[in-house]
């Protein structure tokens, strides 16, 4: 049986200890668990722990999921967001961490303008490259937020990205780098501030958080591994 208050508790000493190695404070970076394939009784469970800030990939299962959740959590998606699920995105959410493309960007700024409400929203940057994954190149990111600031409704926050997975935690660093080398780029030609870098996962949070995370995604490191199948009850 998985400890959630043990893990959550390891986790945010690790953090700790990670911020101190790169001269940080423990309250710039925020821990978001990934509710991703676990229950509400999981999500409680996690809340009862005193665990606020949670984040899911899938709308239509935040949908069933967060009214079974107490009422003071706060939810940001981080997932790829189709447009099509833009309209309760924004009334689920008080941030999408994955604006991947301008078209995207468009149908959210419409449906919050809607919805009268200003919706933060970061950058997703495809550092690694990878076919696999969605988000702007490094090269395009300054051209795309100035796009960004064309839309009223959205907040720009900051920068995500995804590593590739490895075993290895360090080989994560070259691409957690990349992406502050993209943030400092992107706020020295916008002239404003950028205050969030939302990366890293389970297997390499602490590599990013040396990096400059100021938000890390974790699940399977405070909730254990995600049923690969689906289940026979809710």
């Amino acid at each position: 049986m998985v400890d959630i208050t043990a893990n959550l508790k390891s986790v945010q000493q690790r953090i700790a200890a990670a911020c101190d190695r790169a001269g940080r404070a423990t309250a710039e970076v925020q821990l978001l668990a990934v509710g991703k394939k676990f229950s509400a009784d999981v999500i409680r469970e996690a809340a009862d722990c005193g665990q606020t800030l949670f984040g899911e990939n899938r709308v239509q299962e935040a949908m069933a999921k967060i009214p079974d959740c107490p009422g003071h959590l706060r939810w940001h998606f981080i997932g790829h967001l189709q447009t099509n699920k833009c309209r309760d995105a924004v009334t689920l959410f008080e941030m999408i961490h994955a604006v991947d493309s301008l078209h995207l960007a468009a149908e959210l700024n419409k449906r919050c303008e809607q919805a009268t409400k200003v919706m933060p929203v970061l950058l997703e940057v495809n550092v690694s490259g990878e076919g696999s994954k969605h988000g702007f190149t490094p090269e395009t990111a300054v051209k795309s937020m100035e796009a960004l600031l064309n839309f009223p409704q959205l907040e720009l926050h900051g920068l995500m990205t995804r590593a590739p997975y490895s075993r290895q935690p360090e080989s994560s660093r070259p691409y957690f780098k990349k992406l502050r080398e993209v943030k400092v780029d992107c706020e020295d030609k916008l002239g404003a501030p950028l205050p969030e870098l939302s990366m890293g996962m389970s297997g390499d949070y602490e590599i990013a958080i040396e990096e400059g995370a100021t938000i890390v995604r974790l699940g399977t490191c405070l909730f254990g591994q995600r049923s690969t199948t689906a289940s026979k009850k809710n």
